[in-house]
């Protein structure tokens, strides 16, 4: 069985075409085609809530699948928008949520808010990526974790930013060596160390991500074979939002000063 080391290095080195190959498969082409036929005809966060195959597909573009059946949640997301700085999306750590609010910046734009591209086309190359990674991690987890990294890392601006996100800081404690209950430790500490070890600015250059992530594959295949690990679930699954109240919800993602 082919490692992660070779996986990793052979989808990104052809990252173009294997994008381009999933693009034209018949399912994702299908959804895919629906949404930019009809994301131009949402006016309203009420329009994109109320058609779950133009909702989903967003959602899933933006890494936010997890959340799809929290649209109380969403609904909070979309119509305060980013303009206050008491608007939701900016009191939550998470920023997946910000990230969704600026593209369907309904409060902001109006009916106009799917007119740019990065609503349109835009979303639809997010969409392929994440595809692309979460197939990957359905026969190797490291791999997913690899590619996640390689999409993420370059928006992370400080310490706090990599040990906020579960998988970032699942690849960094890898590459360091770092054992499970490392997480544990007094988080000053933590990025202390981390910072001692890791410039965060070099995840901007492509060849020094890449060398990283070649790290990271090596360890990850080294310790864990084929890769065949579950990976740390990056948001809210579909259970917890079954269980929980929007209150509790809300309690859970105000966790500020991750991005300190």
């Amino acid at each position: 069985m082919t490692g992660t080391v070779a996986r990793y290095q052979q989808i990104s080195r052809n990252i173009e075409r294997t994008l381009g190959n999933l693009s034209q498969r018949p399912d994702v082409k299908r959804e895919s085609d629906y949404y930019l036929a009809n994301i131009r005809s949402v006016k309203s966060a009420e329009d994109l809530l109320k058609n779950d195959r133009l909702y989903n597909f967003a959602m899933t573009a933006f890494g936010l699948k997890d959340m799809i059946y929290g649209k109380a949640f969403m609904r909070k997301v979309l119509t305060e928008g980013l303009d206050s700085q008491k608007s939701f999306a900016l009191q939550l750590a998470d920023p997946r949520f910000r990230e969704f609010a600026e593209a369907f910046n309904f409060a902001r734009y109006g009916g106009t808010a799917t007119a740019f591209d990065r609503v349109q086309q835009g979303a639809v190359d997010r969409y392929l990526r994440i595809q692309l990674e979460s197939e990957a991690g359905r026969s190797d987890e490291g791999l997913r974790l690899s590619l996640y990294f390689q999409r993420k890392a370059p928006e992370v601006s400080s310490i706090f930013g990599l040990m906020g996100d579960p998988a970032l800081y699942k690849v960094v404690q890898t590459v360091l060596g770092l054992p499970a209950s490392y997480s544990n430790t007094n988080i000053d500490t933590q990025a202390a160390f981390i910072r001692s070890r890791i410039e965060v600015a070099d995840f901007g250059s492509p060849a020094k991500l890449d060398a990283f992530i070649t790290r990271f594959t090596a360890r990850w295949q080294a310790a864990n074979g084929s890769g065949m690990q579950s990976a740390p679930v990056v948001g809210l699954s579909r259970s917890m939002l079954t269980n929980f109240d929007n209150s509790l919800l809300l309690s859970m993602q105000l966790l500020r000063g991750v991005n300190r």
